[in-house]
């Protein structure tokens, strides 16, 4: 098992430990409402044990420069963060006067600078610590957050791993209401994949990179995006910027950028389909997790008048089923892409295929191969996310493609690239190890048709190891866990994916069976109209002569009604015949299982007769 793995075991006691909190409020609260208790309360503690080392220093910095009328620069200089607290309590001292605690712990969350203020508004903390007092639970609350298993400084939790145990807390709150699939986390193993995908190649020399999560929860992308960077250039600057419309997972993300020492004013509230607050920015790199399976309603009147716009906007080449709002979330992305820039975003399967050609779903795909900005499509395997098991596919879209890649789309099938967990997280039971990892950026890289790991064979109902001559490692130094995962790859040019839908007419006949003409022409019979799926690689004259006419020899083209459509079936693309079972061996076996069966049987009769 790789070492995210075993640190996302770290980071899940962890939560627990800190969920363990709820024990002491059932009863007063109910359990979907535990985290409204949890989540603020894990925040504000994560802020004390940060600014505690400099407390002190704080408050002497205070009371030498409140009289001024702006002495934020002189507290954040001296609290070390871009936040500071001037309360004199402390979690210890507030549990040394529990007479007052309600008191004093209002006293000490007034005391917070007011970037932090925002957070803890987005909460609605005010209305969560009266219920605490009137259910006599604020006290005790606060001492169990107060003990050895509630610390959360910085000297012991990383920020990426603090974030991920806000993410872990986020998705314990939400299973508690049932929440729907789309509404997914992303757990880091898939975070990383995205990060090495989308920064293979690249060459920073000490500059600035902006990283941008339309959808962005508690911003654990953007920090793994973040940290990936340094670990390849510890001269380049980083400036992330996300939108998020849950509050909750807002002032988390937010707390985090403050925590992390980056500016939380890039961090924005709001939706990110009818509340654009990124107009006119773009971005060297994004990075997202939308949700998926979610429809638009919400939203539908501000999208489609920016859609009316056109150009001017960021819909203009089309809407998707209302059912269906993620290929809503890629037109945003591309709109802020930068002219060197590349995304990788998460879909699942309904953007590579629904729509028939001049449908919304459809121009949007035509538009994006059309131009020639995608790059990759990487299909996961299922039971990768922790609240959905559906299968998912990682699109990586670039508006400057290297020549070689030039007018090609290479689709990677990694759906056998994984390893089971020992222990699920909700539906995640598969985890992308640093070896399959590697297995998959070595694919996309090194951009040829193969299949790179170790790929089984399988013969009748025996199975063979099968070992590829493009294989990325030696059978001989296969894992037992590794062998059988592998990923395959393929290159395709992008007018693989289009083709013409033309409609076939047939004449209406009379009752002698001759065709009927109106001015000389034969005049359409709709009952027997058809269409055909041409592609556009052939002729369509040519294809019309050769699958059409020899069975209809009656039959015209509407050349009015053709439409240009573009899907890509990547089961097709990457199915695999087995051959069946010989039917002598399935008899073979059945004839042994009843052997097997007869002599047991007749061994339990002789042993009770």
């Amino acid at each position: 098992m790789s070492n995210i793995s075993n640190v996302g075991v770290n980071i899940a006691e962890k939560a627990t430990l800190i969920w363990n909190v709820a024990d002491m409020l059932r009863g007063p609260f109910k359990p979907h409402e535990y985290g409204l208790v949890i989540l603020p309360m894990t925040v504000v503690k994560r802020f004390h044990d940060c600014l505690l080392p400099t407390h002190a220093k704080v408050l002497e910095t205070y009371e030498k420069m409140k009289h001024l009328q702006v002495v934020d620069g002189f507290l954040t200089r001296a609290s070390g963060y871009q936040f500071y607290n001037t309360s004199r309590y402390t979690f210890e001292t507030l549990l040394a006067d529990p007479e007052n605690i309600e008191a004093n712990f209002r006293d000490y969350l007034a005391g917070f600078s007011a970037n932090v203020q925002d957070v803890l508004a987005k909460f609605e903390f005010d209305n969560i610590i009266k219920r605490m007092v009137e259910s006599n639970t604020l006290y005790l609350v606060i001492k169990e957050f107060n003990s050895p298993k509630g610390y959360l400084g910085p000297d012991k939790i990383s920020a990426v791993d603090c974030g991920y145990v806000f993410e872990d807390l986020v998705r314990r709150f939400n299973e508690s209401y049932g929440e729907e699939a789309g509404a997914h986390f992303t757990s880091r193993d898939i975070i990383y994949l995205m990060t090495d995908i989308l920064l293979a190649d690249t060459h920073f020399d000490g500059q600035n990179i902006t990283v941008y999560d339309m959808a962005m929860g508690t911003s654990q992308m953007l920090s793994c995006m973040e940290e990936r960077i340094h670990a390849l250039d510890e001269d380049a600057t980083v400036t992330c910027f996300g939108q998020e419309f849950n509050p909750s997972t807002f002032a988390i993300a937010k707390a985090d950028m403050m925590i992390r020492g980056g500016d939380p004013n890039n961090m924005r509230f709001g939706d990110t389909l009818s509340e654009d607050q990124f107009s006119g920015y773009t971005f060297d790199r994004i990075i997202s997790n939308p949700p998926f399976g979610i429809d638009w309603k919400r939203e539908q009147k501000a999208v489609e008048a920016e859609a009316k716009l056109g150009e001017n906007g960021r819909f203009a080449p089309g809407l998707p089923k209302i059912s269906d709002g993620q290929q809503l979330f890629v037109l945003n992305g591309l709109a802020k892409l930068a002219e060197d820039g590349k995304m990788a975003i998460v879909q699942n399967g309904s953007p590579l295929f629904s729509g028939d050609a001049g449908s919304g779903p459809s121009n949007i795909r035509q538009y994006i191969l059309e131009n020639d900005w995608l790059d990759a499509i990487i299909q996961l395997s299922t039971d990768q996310f922790m609240n959905t098991g559906i299968s998912t596919y990682i699109w990586v879209l670039s508006k400057s493609k290297p020549s070689y890649r030039a007018g090609k789309v290479q689709l990677i099938d990694a759906s056998h690239c994984y390893e089971p967990r020992r222990k699920s997280i909700g539906t995640k039971r598969n985890d992308i190890t640093d070896r399959c990892r590697d297995l998959i950026v070595k694919a996309y890289g090194e951009f040829y048709a193969g299949v790179f790991g170790d790929k089984p064979t399988f013969v009748g109902s025996s199975r063979q190891a099968g070992t590829n001559p493009n294989a990325a490692h030696e059978d001989d130094n296969v894992a037992p866990g590794m062998r059988g995962v592998y990923c395959e790859s393929k290159i395709f040019d992008t007018a693989e994916f289009g083709y013409s839908k033309i409609v076939v007419e047939r004449p209406l006949l009379d009752e002698t069976g001759k065709p009927v003409l109106k001015k000389g022409k034969p005049v359409a019979d709709a009952s027997r109209r058809d269409t055909e799926n041409v592609p556009l690689t052939e002729d369509i004259d040519a294809y019309f002569a050769r699958e059409v006419l020899p069975y209809a020899p009656d039959a015209w083209i509407d050349r009015s009604k053709t439409k240009v459509g573009y899907e890509i079936p990547m089961t097709r693309y990457f199915y695999q015949y087995q051959q069946p079972e010989a039917s002598d061996a399935i008899l073979t076996r059945i004839i042994g299982l009843e052997n097997e069966i007869a002599a047991s049987l007749q061994n339990l009769f002789s042993k009770e007769g």
